[in-house]
């Protein structure tokens, strides 16, 4: 890799493990083995490579999630509601054992969305991120172009992850997860059925 790529990663690790606000220039350059002047030759400032740091940290997160909804796809066998719900649920396992496995990168997202609300370019990254996520997830995980479907997902997404990174014993499993939502979608039928 070139001293560039060396500091991209080595400011991607120290995201992931002091957070954007923790890290200094001298972190970046000991998790790279580069030097201080490399920062400003590469990069222009240590604010401007972790802003790239951000970014990075951005794709890897879609990257991870794409690979999640990948693991939890149909494989063709049947349509059915029952087939929907054993997608739901083998995309909640996946999402909760990268929870267990990379607890830095969900955390580094935290800090994300902390540092898009000071630089607008980080900003629009994390919102055409979202937008896309949202219509992938609709797709992959549904057969459907419906971005509140995909709107849905992202806000149990947030919701789950603030669950298992703050109190992990105590937040919904995958079957948790998949009992709820066939709770509420036999309720809202029973509901409907009476009208």
């Amino acid at each position: 890799m070139s001293h560039r790529e060396d500091l991209l990663a080595g400011a991607v690790s120290c995201l992931r493990e002091k957070g954007y606000a923790g890290t200094t220039a001298r972190d970046i350059v000991a998790a790279s083995g580069t030097n201080l002047a490399s920062i400003g030759y590469h990069y222009g400032s240590t604010q401007a490579l972790m802003n790239a740091a951000v970014l990075q940290a951005m794709d890897d997160f879609g990257a991870e999630i794409g690979r999640l909804m990948a693991d939890a796809s149909p494989d063709g066998s049947d349509s059915s509601d029952a087939s929907v719900l054993g997608r739901f649920e083998r995309f909640w396992t996946h999402v909760i054992e990268s929870f267990r496995t990379h607890p830095e990168m969900w955390k580094a997202t935290f800090d994300i969305f902390t540092v898009a609300q000071r630089n607008p370019e980080v900003r629009e990254a994390i919102a055409d991120g979202l937008e896309g996520g949202r219509m992938l997830w609709a797709r992959e995980l549904f057969g459907e172009e419906d971005r509140a479907v995909g709107s849905l997902y992202q806000a149990l997404l947030s919701g789950i992850l603030v669950q298992w990174l703050t109190d992990p014993a105590r937040a919904p499993s995958a079957a948790d997860l998949a009992h709820a939502l066939q709770a509420v979608t036999s309720r809202i039928s029973t509901q409907n059925a009476k009208y």
